[in-house]
């Protein structure tokens, strides 16, 4: 990673990642989280102050630590203990079994390999754990589709390796998880071919023995 993407990126996002109306997609996204809760892809910890009294604790992945300094008031207020690790989420180094949830929001998009993360999110989830998300990513719409698939060069330069045309849903179907909650949608007032989500919460279906 070069100057632009450790020591200038981080900062455009923590300004971008903190709008209203992301915030309130973020709300939205974690308003059942509870327990212990791993969160991969903390950026500069905007979801601590989304997170609902049921949170217990929050263990904290991301690949850079300039983000958990820009978040240290947000952690300092925050009303649990948070402990940040500087750690890609292609390699987890939780126990298995060992989170009441996992949460993942504007990350997905950004793997490497979001396959590989999302099997660690898996496998370190207790039995009835749940994986909550939200996500931008490839619009059901043909020309969206297109303008995503012309744009999507542009955005991994500018957004540090940001894809805009991944299929969210297929990406945590394909992993092993299965939908207790899913929804589709446009954010209004934004361009769509950066502005179609996938919110939901999933569960770990069960292997056959």
């Amino acid at each position: 990673m070069g100057f632009y993407d450790d020591a200038v990126l981080p900062r455009i996002l923590n300004a971008v990642m903190g709008a209203p109306y992301i915030m309130a997609e973020r709300v939205k996204a974690l308003a059942a989280v509870s327990g212990d809760v791993l969160e991969v892809g903390f950026g500069s910890g905007h979801n601590l102050a989304c997170y609902p009294s049921t949170v217990q604790r929050v263990v904290a992945i991301d690949p850079s630590m300039l983000g958990a300094k820009l978040a240290r008031k947000r952690i300092a207020s925050a009303p649990f203990p948070v402990e940040c690790i500087a750690l890609e989420g292609e390699k987890l180094a939780a126990a298995d079994a060992s989170f009441d949830c996992v949460v993942s929001t504007f990350t997905l998009c950004t793997m490497v390999d979001p396959a590989a993360a999302l099997a660690q999110m898996r496998r370190v989830l207790k039995p009835g754990g749940r994986l909550f998300f939200v996500e931008h990513g490839r619009a059901p719409d043909p020309e969206v589709r297109r303008w995503q698939d012309r744009l999507n060069g542009f955005q991994r330069v500018l957004c540090g390796g940001c894809n805009l045309n991944r299929d969210i849903e297929a990406l945590v179907r394909d992993a092993g998880f299965g939908f207790d909650e899913i929804d589709r949608y446009y954010l209004a007032g934004q361009p769509r071919p950066f502005a179609f989500m996938t919110r939901g919460v999933a569960r770990p279906r069960a292997t056959a023995s």
